[in-house]
């Protein structure tokens, strides 16, 4: 099939679609293309994941039950393990992970195997995206040798190109269709047809002159925000130090119409993207002889983050005369940001270590995660009542989700170490309320 062919059958949504992995990226993009009438596996190597998206349910916060069973029960969607569904595909879409290795380099083996898995049964006529967050150079550099091996030419036999996922779970205001998405294919017929392609589910869609720019462009997004955190967290640092709210001076600038974005300080970073995605460009840029010094700078600070939050509650309990030693601690919120229960990187779990290795009795508290691993131990998330509330001697807000009532907890709280300005706006008695 030409890129013609290709053409004809994107435009009339008849091609057919894979799209490799099931998680928060590939699963709401494979429900979006199963609504607008095209035919999608969920191709996904974790069985559990296979049988339940098949049963109807789903495995990730922004795709309902009952929009897995529609596309389901429409014929338009399915999800295997059958790797065989690659060859009668006529688009294949690569949303796999890419963490990072013990050594904080990136470890993109998982894209490897899943990009080998498609060159090995390409068929002339393919699109082939890849979606997974990478080091500039990966589109051209690696996946398209392993189609070269197999004797398809990119262009030709084969359609090549990147489109970064810009996906944000939890968020309810930006969808899949919503989000403007950046193209950039090895070939301009490449990225001609890969813009065609989400042109069919998604409002904007912008072409880039080639794969590496659209690869950097979802790294500068991300260090973007990660530098800016981190001037936000050293931020609050200086003004505890001067004694004065960093939330309230933040407000105070965010009121200039132009020149500024506001950031807010937390207890540190996590999740896939900003914790992960700055470490493959800087790794990238060692490689070519330049050191990322921004990059380097604001992962030092965010990372020295969840450290500052114990001292706050160490020099907080210190107010009150108790130590943090066999201290009754409730932590509010372990995923890595409200309203997901994700704890990828989350800095919650560095700071549970740290309270525990330093004497203190910990519980957790979040409507998401009803159970997590620190330092070897499971602990089960409790109930926030009144009453654990008031037995605690802190509440430290880690992940500030709209599940929890902050106005009781401070009314009923003898401390409050709040570190997501979740108590904005609430009193209480001098001392025992403390944040940013």
């Amino acid at each position: 099939m030409d890129a013609a062919r290709l053409t004809e059958r994107l435009r009339a949504r008849t091609a057919r679609l894979s799209i490799i992995g099931q998680g928060y990226v590939g699963l709401p993009l494979a429900v979006e293309f199963a609504r607008a009438g095209f035919t999608v596996s969920g191709v996904d190597t974790d069985l559990d994941r296979v049988g339940t998206l098949n049963a109807g349910r789903s495995c990730t916060p922004d795709v309902s039950d009952a929009d897995v069973a529609r596309v389901l029960a429409d014929g338009r969607y399915a999800a295997t393990a059958d790797l065989a569904v690659l060859e009668q595909s006529d688009v294949v879409v690569i949303c796999v992970p890419t963490p990072l290795g013990k050594s904080k380099d990136p470890d993109i083996s998982i894209v490897v195997r899943a990009a080998e898995a498609v060159a090995v049964r390409f068929r002339p006529g393919q699109l082939v995206v890849l979606e997974s967050t990478t080091y500039p150079g990966t589109t051209d550099d690696l996946l398209r040798p392993l189609f070269a091996a197999q004797g398809a030419r990119v262009g030709e036999d084969v359609f090549l190109a990147f489109s970064p996922e810009r996906i944000d779970p939890g968020n309810a205001h930006f969808t899949v269709r919503t989000i403007p998405k950046v193209v950039g294919g090895v070939t301009p017929q490449c990225t001609a047809l890969a813009a065609l392609l989400y042109r069919q589910i998604i409002e904007r869609v912008l072409e880039v002159s080639s794969p590496k720019v659209a690869e950097l462009a979802k790294l500068y997004e991300n260090v973007f925000r990660n530098v800016n955190i981190a001037l936000a967290n050293e931020f609050a640092v200086m003004c505890r130090r001067l004694g004065v709210s960093a939330r309230e001076v933040i407000d105070a600038a965010a009121t200039k119409p132009f020149g500024f974005l506001p950031f807010y300080p937390g207890p540190g970073i996590g999740g896939h993207c900003i914790a992960i995605d700055p470490v493959y460009l800087s790794w990238t840029m060692r490689l070519n002889g330049y050191e990322a010094r921004f990059i380097r700078l604001a992962d030092e600070i965010n990372a020295a983050m969840p450290a500052y939050v114990v001292e706050l509650v160490i020099e907080a309990l210190n107010r009150q005369r108790r130590c943090l030693n066999g201290a009754r601690l409730l932590v509010l919120g372990v995923a890595y940001k409200r309203g997901v229960a994700d704890t990828r990187e989350s800095p919650a779990l560095e700071i549970l270590a740290r309270l525990q290795a330093q004497g203190a009795e910990v519980s957790y508290a979040d409507p998401r995660v009803p159970a997590v691993t620190v330092a070897g131990r499971t602990l089960k998330a409790v109930e926030v009542t009144d009453e654990a509330v008031a037995a605690a001697d802190a509440v430290v807000i880690v992940t500030d989700h709209r599940e929890f009532d902050y106005a009781r907890v401070v009314a009923h709280a003898r401390l409050v170490v709040d570190t997501r300005s979740a108590t904005h706006g609430l009193s209480a008695p001098a001392g025992r309320l403390v944040g940013f």
